[in-house]
Formats: structure tokens, sequence, C-alpha cells
């Protein structure tokens, strides 16, 4: 090999400049960066209250007012801030991705930096979204004597700078003009901009206008005074149905000063999904930042819409949603816990308030309550549950029950419920979302409290044995009962239990059920894998089919001498004490069902049949 060849040539070295493709670079912040068209205002106000912040950084008095004229599909934006000179103009305005808030020993503009909206400097660029033609006229105001300059750029790329004569702008600031692109007239009619001006600037510090029309409205709903707190009450819902559609049932204050936030969170009138994310309204120094934003509060406060302003949280590039760092979580936090504090506060002070939220939103207390000990506490007394003694809190269910057993799932308490309360037991359903977690940390809060999971054996020993001597009178109608529930992994046992009108109670738990499941998969496999699921056989007791002895119909059952027909009762009892617990069927159940009532058919007919023609010959 040529040594040469293996050296980097000159040229390879050299440094070359990007080439950036303006058309190209419009398109992808139309259908990429941005959501919507709409932003462009956004970007020209956002410009314009940082030039007027710029400028009060260092003239305290200088006046602060934007104005914006719509007319003939073109747009003015005139601001008195701080303007621009001829090199801030190249500086500034033609190099894609400088901005005049960057941190540039030599560039004064970044004194008020803190106090600046935008961050990233794409600026006017995103005005080609909606115009074919920007236009800037500017005057600098740090120095007097320089001459007004104007700035033109199409969306090819291209641009012109040219010094105007003293009277083109007498005094300092920025004027915009856009010429709509085609297709995009809408954007630039007077009626969209001033709604877009409403909904982007009604919370900017200075003097906003579109024509004759005021955008600003200060101070913030939840800042104004008022007379009483029931007109705050009625002012605060009534801007929340302007924002969000809905009236709430209450507002909550989010004054967090260290974060730099000012708000309000409206508590929704009716529940909602907890996978369902809240969409949160944010203003960044008065600006609108999104109506989307997702993460600002904890999961569990689901059941709130916030708005809020504040100068603290950082927004992504394309300014339409918040920045995941530190300072977010830290806001997260300190929101979360004034949701937390009100709802203390409705638990100390306004019950009747508190019982009225949590008849909606009982499962977002509850996905808080699960985690916070001291809000599972306080929410104890009012916390409704699902019980055998009706809907009842935690903490009145744990005062009539000296054992708080539970259920795990919704299936296994409607099989024990009826029975479990005739017999005195407790039951709270935990089958619903997070209820068991919190039945199970109930002893955390109430110390001395007894809770257990009911099981089968449980029920089973509160149920009263039948008498020795009436049972073994019955072996032969309980052996034919267990032989036709075999095949199902079911046992048949024999009690004496209330309510009279039960004939039979089906129980099982997850143990049982596990190994059903196991059992079944065991026949359908292969030999490999019906080796694997025998080797997991388990040695859980089997589900069981409780008789009552007290009631008529299992008595008349019980006195038949027909054994395959004590097997077609004892299936079709099987069949229906599963229905009446609510529990899934499986295949082999529901052919047991189909087996049983044809089962009874063929008997009550034949049986029919067998008595007309009996009646008929003795006739």
């Amino acid at each position: 090999m040529d040594s040469q060849t293996s050296q980097p040539s000159q040229a390879s070295q050299s440094p070359h400049t990007f080439q950036v493709d303006l058309r190209g670079l419009v398109d992808l912040l139309s259908h990429h960066l941005y959501s919507s068209p709409r932003v462009y205002l956004r970007e020209l106000l956002q410009n314009a209250v940082d030039a007027i912040t710029a400028r009060r950084a260092v003239q305290p008095d200088a006046p602060a007012r934007v104005r914006l004229t719509a007319e003939g599909g073109a747009l003015r934006v005139e601001d008195s801030g701080v303007g621009l000179t001829e090199d801030d103009v190249h500086n500034l305005l033609a190099t894609i991705g400088r901005s005049s808030k960057r941190a540039d020993a030599a560039d004064g503009l970044q004194e008020a930096r803190a106090d600046f909206l935008g961050q990233f400097g794409i600026g006017l660029l995103a005005c080609f979204v909606v115009a074919e033609r920007i236009r800037v006229v500017s005057r600098s105001a740090r120095t007097p004597d320089a001459r007004p300059v104007e700035w033109t750029a199409t969306d090819d790329g291209s641009y012109t700078v040219r010094t105007l004569p003293d009277d083109a702008r007498p005094e300092p600031g920025t004027t915009v003009h856009l010429r709509a692109r085609a297709g995009a007239g809408e954007w630039l009619t007077e009626e969209r901009v001033l709604g877009l001006a409403r909904d982007f600037g009604s919370l900017l510090p200075y003097d906003v206008r579109v024509g004759e029309e005021a955008v600003t409205d200060l101070p913030a709903p939840w800042d104004r005074p008022y007379p009483s707190p029931a007109t705050r009450r009625v002012a605060l819902a009534r801007h929340c149905h302007e924002l969000f559609g809905f009236t709430p049932l209450d507002s909550i204050e989010l004054d967090v000063p260290l974060a730099g936030i000012r708000g309000v969170a409206y508590v929704l009138p009716s529940a909602v999904s907890p996978a369902q994310r809240a969409r949160h309204r944010v203003h960044l120094k008065g600006m609108l930042l999104t109506e989307r934003a997702e993460q600002l509060l904890p999961d569990w406060a689901f059941f709130v819409r916030c708005v809020l302003d504040t100068d603290s949280l950082r927004p992504t590039a394309s300014r339409e949603s918040l920045y995941e760092d530190e300072t977010l979580a830290a806001v997260r936090e300190a929101l979360g816990e004034r949701i937390r504090s009100w709802l203390t506060g409705l638990a100390a002070g306004d019950p009747e308030r508190l019982a009225a939220f949590l008849a909606v939103h009982h499962l977002g207390v509850k996905s808080l309550a699960r985690h916070d000990r001291d809000m599972l506490r306080v929410m104890l007394p009012w916390l409704p549950f699902e019980t055998t003694d009706g809907r009842l809190s935690l903490e009145e269910f744990a005062q009539r029950h000296p054992v708080v057993h539970f259920t795990r799932t919704v299936e296994e308490f409607r099989q024990v419920a009826p029975i479990a309360s005739a017999q005195g037991i407790g039951v709270v359903n935990g089958g619903y979302t997070y209820d068991t977690e919190l039945v199970e940390a109930l002893p955390s809060v109430r110390p001395g409290t007894a809770v257990a999971e009911l099981d089968a054996d449980t029920v089973t020993a509160h149920l009263d044995a039948v008498d020795p001597a009436e049972e073994l009178a019955l072996s032969g109608f309980l052996a034919a009962a267990r032989a036709a529930l075999d095949p199902l992994g079911c046992d048949v046992v024999l009690r004496a239990f209330h309510p009279l009108s039960v004939p039979a109670l089906h129980l099982d738990d997850r143990a049982a059920r596990h190994e059903q499941a196991r059992a079944a998969a065991e026949e359908q496999a292969d030999d490999l894998w019906a080796g694997i699921l025998g080797s997991l056989r388990g040695s859980a007791p089997r589900a069981r089919l409780v008789l009552n002895h007290l009631n008529p119909l299992i008595r008349r059952i019980s006195s038949l001498g027909d054994r395959e027909l004590i097997g077609t009762a004892t299936e079709s009892l099987y069949g229906q004490a599963l229905l009446m617990a609510q529990r899934p069927l499986r295949p082999a159940d529901s052919a047991l069902l189909n087996r049983a009532f044809i089962g009874l058919l063929e008997w009550a007919t034949h049986s029919g049949n067998d008595s007309d023609s009996t009646g008929g010959g003795q006739a």
C-alpha cells in the first residue's frame, strides 16, 4: 500500500459549514416540532415580551406595550422593547439557532435573561409556518444614535438588511410584518389573532392589544380579591367552566412561593379512570406554555385539573410541554402536598363536602392512602368499603368485628357474603382497586386490629356440623354426590347453616383454583408438558360444595334412592352455586350444566309419562 494513501488528505481535514435548507427546516417545524401553526403567535408575543423585559432591565420606566394589527392577509406586531442594531440583526435574526438570551459575555441582551420567556433562539423562524415573508423594522434603545434597521426574509432562505431614515421609526422598539403564505390566510385574520392572543397572553404582565381589544386580564382569577369565600368559589367555578368546560366540586389553592407557582386546581365533578392522563394548563411567566401538561401532579391526583403560572419550570424545545428534571419533581411533590392538605382540611372541618367528594373520587384518595399512612389514618373514618354489613368505613367496621376478614376478589366475596353475614362473620370485599392493600395496612394505623384473609376453611368452620347419626344415615347419598363431582376436583360436605333459602354453597380459594387450572392444563398437554405440570401438583385443599341440611330441597334430594338421579341433582346444585357466586365457568362446568339440565328434563318428562300411563291403566 502506498504510504501516501494511508494519510488523510489536507482537504479532508478542512472544516466545513452545514448548509441549511430553510424550506426543509420550516417543514420540520410545522410537522414535527410544533403541534399546530397557532404557535407562531406565541413566538411573536414571546419575542415582544422578552424585548420589553430587556429594555426595562436598564430603563425601568420604559413603556411596556404590544400592539397587533391584522388586515388583508397580513399581520403587524409592534412592541416598545429594547430593539436591535444592524449588528444585532445579522447576529441574531439571520443565524438560525442563536438566541438573544444566550449567555454571551459580549451580548448585553443577556442581562435580564432570568426574566425571559424564550430560551432556544428559534424565534421568528416559527413564523414561516404561516408566512411566506417576514419583515422586521427595529430601532435600538441601547444605542440611541443608531438608525432604524430593516430585515426582510423569505422562506427560500434569503434575506436583506438595510438601514432606514430616522423617521421610519422614531421610537425604540420593533415591528414585525408578516405576509400570509398560500392556504394560511385564516391564521392572520383579526378574529383568529385575537383568540390566539387571549389564549396565550391573558396573564402577561404588559399591555397587549389586538386593535382596540385588550388581551391581558390581570390579576389572574386566583389572585383577585373577593368580598367573601362564597363569592370566590363562584368566580373560580365560572373560570373553570370557561377553561375546562365543567363546574368543579371544589377548588384548591396552589400557592407554592418557593417554586414561584400560583394557581388553582379544580376538582372534577364526575369520576374518571386512574389510567386517564390528566391534562393541565401551565403558564410560564404569564405566557401559556401548554394546555396538555401531563406530568405536573402525582399520579394519584387524577381527580383534579390545574391551571397555574410559574417562573421556575423549564419548557422543552418546542415550548409546548415541561422538561422532566429535579425542579419539576420538586414542584410535583409540593403540589401533591397542597392537595393532600386540602383533603385533611375537609376531614377536620367540612365533613359534608368531604363526603360529597369521596362519593365521586374515593378511588383517588385510596390510591394516596395506600402509600401515605398519615392520609390513611385521617381518611379511615370516611373511606367507603363494601362489607357484609353494608357500605362502611374500615374504622366503623373494625369497631363491630374483632377480626376483619377480607377476600381478595369480588367473586370470592359474592360467594361467601350471604352465608358469612348470617353466621356473624364480618367480611370486607377487597376485590376492588386498592382495597386489599388498605385492609392489610389497617393494623399499622389502628394498633390491635386483627386482619385475616377469608378462606374456605374459615367459612366451613363457622357452619354448624350435622348430627353424626344423621350424616351416617346419608352416607350413601353423600358417596353418590361426591362421585358426581370428583372429576371436577370438587368435594361435597354436609353442613347446617342460614339462610335456609340457600341450598348449596361453593367454596374454594386461590390455591384450589390454581390447582384446578394446573390439572386442566395437564390434561390437555403433551407428554413432556404433562410431566412438568404433574411435578407441580400441589397439596392445596380442593374446592367444596357445601350442602345445606336445613334446606327442604336438599332433604328431598338426600332421600332419593336412585344413584344416577342423585348425581344429576348434585351437578345441578353445583352449577347453580357457581352461578350464584358469579364465578366464570370453565368448559367442563358449562358441559356439566347442560348435561344436568337435560338429565332433569328427561327425568321429569319420563316420570310424568309413567304417572299418566299408570293412572290411565287404573282407570
